[in-house]
């Protein structure tokens, strides 16, 4: 294959794994493959937006030679992979473990795709226990099945690593030694991994509550409350007091209607941005829990979520001000559900909407077909959150009434759900038809809140996720044989129909309550 001097490195590392892989099947010599940037190969694409974050793969391969190309560098890396499982290569999951690849001469492999992906946003995000290798292993593996993005919540993912390495909750290991600069040197080497491949890199969410205030925010552990006086009035006002929500500083949120708490928030960020140009997208949360928001008297003149864009506008204007281009994700999450009644956000092209259901029921999908419910009152630090999937939707389409710009999904299947599924094959199918219909709800991808290790007994639900999301089209039953065959061999229906009636008969829906 021909690579330019000056290649990008996603782009050559795109290439050394085709080399590799190619190897592994059998073959030396790779003929004449060419690997690039449509820019290279003047291929006209087929998407119209010409956004950044979007990919569209070609490849025109005849008897292993011909043009492999994607219209950027991480497009690249997913056409190389996509030609290498059109070539009879599985990832079933992570690690060379989960490799299978087939003995196949390239002279007898041609393939001819020009493919867009149905949707722009298709991405991991760190939850769970994890050592480093765990978070090396997936953010490998990711564009393998097409996925292009990966999301470190919190400054460091602090929480997510120390679970690991100090074995909470397992009497059988000894608590190793963590501490926060170890957590942040394994952010700093899993960005490299993330940068090789030029996945979109989403980071924080949480802590801007605390962190910009001096008040340390790694994970939901309840802390000592010794919050000095001008800090305390920083604080929600919550029956009568300003103090840490259950003495958890991450749950706590802040006198909104403060200029200066809104201030001290939108320069943390903007200095963070300055900061860490690496990252590509920054998610901007208030506190986690629900029911926690002030009631003085100046913060119940408006909803929580007016207040939040007047942050939002702000974060745009100083953001613009420092010639930063970084995208803003803003969370519509139980208290912002519902949008506000006063303020809109001023310049969409800056902002992300990310649609969170936490409290949605995994039984049923998405689905446009049942008449949306009127929306409930906001009523302050009183609200009931609903596990119907239509009350959660109905206050979706209040907040796209209001803002028109880029969104997506960011939704919980395997960050507890699948506990109740041990087989993965129901979970597999609610999570399939979910994101067959992301573009009918008016959402453009989907962000997995997760454990990492997701794979057992199977990855079906993991594969299952990142090629529905690459292509709608694709039907559940071919994915799951696909899937099946290649970690299974010639005992692959036994095993499917195994794992199958092994979700019937724990009935999930059932152990769900």
């Amino acid at each position: 294959m021909s690579i330019r001097k000056d290649v990008n490195q996603t782009i050559k590392f795109a290439c050394e794994e085709l080399s590799k892989y190619l190897t592994k099947m059998g073959n030396g010599d790779s003929r004449s493959i060419r690997v690039g940037l449509f820019s290279d190969f003047q291929i006209k694409p087929q998407v119209k937006d010409n956004n950044a974050f979007d990919d569209e793969i070609f490849i025109d391969i005849r008897s292993g030679e011909g043009v492999i190309a994607g219209i950027n560098p991480r497009s690249v890396l997913i056409a190389v992979y996509r030609f290498l499982s059109e070539a009879g290569c599985m990832w079933v999951h992570p690690g060379e473990a989960g490799e299978h690849i087939p003995h196949r001469p390239i002279e007898d492999i041609t393939v001819n795709i020009h493919e867009d992906a149905s949707y722009r946003h298709r991405g991991i995000c760190i939850e769970g226990a994890n050592n480093y290798q765990n978070i090396l292993d997936i953010i490998d593996w990711a564009p393998k099945v097409g996925f292009n993005s990966y999301y470190f919540q919190f400054r460091e993912a602090y929480i997510f690593f120390e679970r690991w390495y100090t074995h909470r909750n397992n009497p059988f290991k000894e608590p190793e030694t963590f501490t926060v600069d170890m957590a942040r040197e394994f952010v700093k080497g899993a960005e490299k991994e993330i940068k090789k491949r030029s996945l979109i890199y989403h980071a924080v969410g949480h802590g801007w509550t605390c962190e910009p205030f001096g008040i340390e925010g790694l994970g939901w552990d309840p802390v000592e409350d010794d919050i000095d006086s001008k800090t305390r009035e920083y604080l929600a006002k919550v029956d009568g007091e300003r103090k840490l929500w259950h003495g958890v500083p991450l749950n706590t949120n802040l006198c909104y209607s403060n200029p200066e708490v809104r201030d001290i928030i939108v320069e943390d960020i903007v200095n963070y941005s300055k900061e860490h140009p690496q990252i590509d997208v920054i998610q901007f949360w208030l506190a986690d829990g629900s029911n926690n928001q002030c009631e003085c008297d100046e913060c119940q003149q408006k909803l929580p979520s007016d207040f939040y864009i007047m942050m939002l506008n702000r974060l745009d204007e100083r953001l613009t001000e420092e010639e930063l281009d970084i995208k803003i994700v803003f969370l519509i999450y139980v208290d912002l559900l519902w949008a506000p009644e006063t303020e809109r956000i001023q310049n969409p092209d800056r902002f992300i909407l990310m649609f969170a259901p936490i409290t949605r029921t995994y039984s049923h999908t998405f689905s446009t077909d049942k008449k949306l419910p009127d929306i409930p009152p906001y009523e302050r630090n009183k609200l009931k959150f609903s596990p119907k999937v239509e009350d959660n939707l109905a206050l979706l389409r209040s907040w796209q009434g209001l803002f028109e710009g880029d969104s997506f999904d960011f939704d919980y299947h395997y960050m507890w759900d699948h506990y109740y599924d041990p087989g993965y094959y129901q979970v597999a199918k609610i999570l399939s038809d979910d994101i067959k219909n992301l573009k009918e709800i008016g959402l453009n991808g989907f962000l997995s809140c997760q454990t990492q290790r997701a794979f057992f007994p199977t990855g079906l639900s993991m594969y299952v996720m990142g090629r529905t999301l690459w292509n709608k089209e694709l039907e559940f039953d071919n994915l799951a044989r696909e899937y099946f065959e290649s970690a299974f061999g010639e005992d692959w229906n036994e095993c499917k129909n195994y794992f199958k009636q092994l979700s019937e008969l724990f009935d999930p829906p059932y152990l769900r309550g």
